[in-house]
């Protein structure tokens, strides 16, 4: 068998535990889902959010 081969079958023994082992994982808790939404949709409304809009920020000058 070439090495690459070896390598190859090696991957595919790898990801079928890993599979396995995804299946026999306990569901995420629907409040975990939802605060994850939540925060994501809170950061796609900051990144959207002009920059002078209800911020107040300080910018010191260089003299």
């Amino acid at each position: 068998m070439h090495v690459a081969d070896v390598h190859l079958t090696l991957h595919r023994l790898r990801a079928d535990e890993l599979r396995a082992e995804a299946a026999r994982a306990v569901p995420r808790e629907p409040i975990r889902t939802r605060l994850g939404w939540t925060l994501v949709g809170l950061g796609l409304y900051l990144v959207r959010r002009p920059a002078g809009h209800g911020t107040t920020t300080t910018r010191a000058r260089l003299a």
